[in-house]
């Protein structure tokens, strides 16, 4: 039967996406192609998932539209969904709240509604973030950690997706499993993000601004190793034996972090990105952003204990691909 990935035309929905297609599964793409960042470059990894997939099927809607999405989603008897869809970036919540409670608040429900009423839905996998964890101070960030202090509505919004989750998997016993996300990077990125924008900076000869002066740390976690956590998750559905899982829960939902387990100084990701580009960066040392946490870090011990998950791209080795990927996509010699 075929799987659901939303977010398909994403950074990560992509990649999901090509790893199920990859294995033999037929997938079903949605993604509304909204123009928060490039929608060519959206379109651009669509088109590589349709130019070797026969088995992808694509529907742009819009998951916050929920007569949409039911309508578009009726020819088809999915089973497994992998909900990765999501308005994202910390920074443009604070401009523009009301695209977070549309596509993440609405749209997670929606997405509830149509698994709960999906004779024989056996998983829906869905994003959360590193974000969750806010203004703590332990480290590394473990999913047994209270998640109540968001400083972000983009964190809020996530926390809460992860209440109704749970609340579905209490009150309908739909399996569930969230997933902290650490700082995802790699080919097919997002533009939005430091290392896209970094290496677009320093090849332009522009400065770089680097917040919090650059004292800050980040759990960057290879994109191939976030893909990996995705699909042993939705392969191992949360057990209905009512006892307590990763995050808490006694119901069938689990959650887990996924990172790479290693906090990396922002400053030591800026120079090897500037060995992979053979440039120096000028730095535009700036304050703390509002909404943006000091350092992020992933325990990832739940999952490795639950499903043998162990990340393998150290920044060393995913930083200079995501670079060769860069040039190649911006035919850059």
């Amino acid at each position: 039967m075929p799987i659901l990935v939303t977010g398909a035309a994403g950074f990560i929905g992509h990649h999901v996406a090509k790893r199920l297609l990859d294995r033999g599964e037929q997938v079903i793409g949605l993604d509304n192609l909204n123009d928060y960042y490039s929608v060519d470059l959206k379109r651009a990894r669509l088109a590589e998932l349709e130019r070797t997939h026969n088995s992808f099927s694509f529907l742009q809607v819009d998951f916050a539209d929920n007569a949409a999405l039911l309508e578009a989603l009726k020819p088809y008897a999915i089973d497994r969904v992998v909900h990765l869809g999501a308005q994202a970036g910390v920074r443009y919540s604070i401009t523009h709240p009301h695209a977070y409670v549309t596509a993440n608040l609405v749209g997670h429900l929606n997405i509830l509604e149509y698994c709960r009423h999906t004779e024989g839905m056996k998983h829906l996998v869905y994003a959360s973030s590193s974000s969750v964890y806010g203004s703590n101070k332990k480290l590394p960030f473990a999913v047994e950690d209270r998640v109540d202090l968001p400083i972000s509505l983009y964190a809020a919004t996530k926390k809460a997706d992860e209440l109704m989750s749970e609340v579905y998997a209490h009150l309908y016993r739909l399996p569930q499993t969230g997933l902290r996300f650490f700082t995802v990077y790699g080919p097919w990125g997002r533009p939005d993000m430091a290392m896209w924008l970094f290496t677009d900076a320093i090849l332009k000869g522009e400065p770089i601004k680097v917040f919090n002066h650059g004292d800050m740390r980040r759990d960057f976690t290879y994109i191939d190793d976030i893909v990996t956590g995705v699909v042993a998750c939705l392969d191992n559905p949360p057990p209905d034996d009512g006892q307590p899982k990763a995050g808490g829960s006694v119901s069938p939902h689990r959650v887990y972090n996924i990172g790479n387990n290693r906090s990396e100084p922002l400053l030591r990701m800026i120079e090897i990105l500037e060995k992979a580009l053979g440039r120096e960066a000028r730095k535009e040392l700036l304050p703390m952003q509002p909404g943006d946490v000091r350092e992020t870090y992933a325990d990832i011990s739940a999952i490795q204990n639950d499903l043998g998950f162990q990340p393998t791209t150290p920044i060393d080795v995913g930083v200079p691909r995501f670079v060769e990927w860069f040039k190649h996509y911006h035919k850059i010699n």
